[in-house]
C-alpha cells in the first residue's frame, strides 16, 4: 500500500504549480492586462505627483483664472487659478486611499461575520444575517450618509462610512462559501481531532474562501472610489482647499458652460480608474473561477 502522506517537497511543488498556473492565466487575460496597465499608470502618476507637477495643489494663480489647457497649465486652471493637473494628481491619492481603506474595513468585518455565521450556524447565523438584512434595507449611499451624519463630515469618516456600508456584500459571499467548504472531509476531520472553531475558521476555511473575497474586494475598490467621490461632491468628504476628484467636480459645476475642462478632467480620472479596476476584477473572477479555463 502506498504512503498516503504528502511530503513537504510535494506540497511546495504543488503550490509552485498553482502559482505558475495562476500567473499564466493572469498574463493571458486581456482584461487583467489592460486594467493592470491602466491602473499601474494611474498609481505611478499619483505617487509621483510632486515630481510630475511643478505646482502645489492649493497654489493660486489669480491672473490665470479659468485658463484653458495650454503649455504652462496642461489641463487648464479652475476658478481660483489652481492647476487642474496638479489637483487631479494629488486628489488621486485621496480617492485611491478612500477605495483601499474602505474595502479593508468592509472586507475585514464582513469576512469575520460571514465566517462566524456560516460555520457556527444556529441562532448566531440567524442574528447575524437578520442584522445584515437590516443593513441591506438601506441603499449603500444612504447608509453612508446616515453614518456620516452621526460621525461628522471629514475624510476619515467617509472611509469608515463607505467601509461599513459594504459589509453586507462580504458577509453574504463569505457565508455562502463557508457553508459549502465546512462540509468537506478535512474540516470535519479537524473538528474531530479537537481543533477549536477559531482555528478551523482561520487555518482551514478562510484560505479556501479567499478567491471570491479577492474578486469582490477588487470590484469593491472601484465602488468605494465612486461612493467617496459622491460624498465629497455633496460636501461631506474631503474639505476645501485640499483636492479630491469628487470635490473638484463640485467646485467646477458652476463653470461647466464656460470652462468645461474644470469638471471634464476629474471626471475622466474617475472613469479611467474605475474602469481599470473593474477590468482587473472581472479578469480575476475568470482566472479564479475553477469552472472557467482561459
Amino acid at each position: 500500500m502506498s504512503d498516503a502522506r504528502v511530503s513537504p517537497a510535494n506540497l511546495d511543488y504543488q503550490e509552485a504549480r498553482r502559482w505558475s498556473r495562476f500567473l499564466r492565466r493572469f498574463l493571458r487575460s486581456r482584461n487583467v492586462m489592460a486594467g493592470s496597465i491602466a491602473l499601474g499608470a494611474v498609481i505611478i502618476f499619483v505617487v509621483l505627483a510632486a515630481q510630475i507637477s511643478p505646482h502645489e495643489p492649493t497654489q493660486q494663480f489669480r491672473r490665470h483664472r479659468l485658463q484653458p489647457p495650454n503649455a504652462e497649465f496642461l489641463l487648464g486652471t479652475d476658478n481660483l487659478g489652481r492647476d487642474i493637473l496638479t489637483r487631479i494628481l494629488y486628489g488621486g491619492r485621496v480617492s485611491l486611499q478612500v477605495g483601499v481603506v474602505s474595502v479593508a474595513i468592509g472586507a475585514t468585518l464582513g469576512t469575520l461575520l460571514g465566517l462566524i455565521a456560516g460555520y457556527i450556524g444556529g441562532w448566531t447565523d440567524v442574528l447575524i444575517m437578520r442584522f445584515i438584512d437590516m443593513m441591506l434595507a438601506f441603499p449603500g449611499i444612504l447608509l453612508a450618509l446616515v453614518i456620516i451624519a452621526v460621525l461628522g463630515r471629514n475624510l476619515q469618516n467617509v472611509m469608515i462610512a463607505v467601509g461599513l456600508s459594504s459589509i453586507p456584500v462580504y458577509t453574504r459571499v463569505v457565508r455562502g462559501s463557508t457553508l459549502s467548504v465546512k462540509q468537506f472531509d478535512f474540516i470535519i476531520a479537524a473538528g474531530a481531532l479537537g481543533a477549536s472553531s477559531g482555528r478551523i475558521m482561520a487555518r482551514h476555511i478562510l484560505p479556501n474562501v479567499l478567491a471570491p473575497i479577492i474578486v469582490v474586494a477588487t470590484n469593491g475598490v472601484a465602488g468605494a472610489i465612486i461612493s467617496g467621490a459622491a460624498l465629497s461632491f455633496l460636501g461631506l468628504g474631503q474639505q476645501p482647499p485640499d483636492p479630491e476628484w469628487g470635490l473638484m467636480l463640485n467646485e467646477g459645476r458652476d463653470y461647466i458652460r464656460v470652462a468645461a475642462w474644470v469638471t471634464t478632467y476629474p471626471g475622466l480620472a474617475i472613469m479611467i480608474t474605475v474602469l481599470s479596476i473593474n477590468l482587473v476584477g472581472d479578469g480575476l473572477r475568470d482566472i479564479l473561477d475553477p469552472r472557467l479555463k482561459l
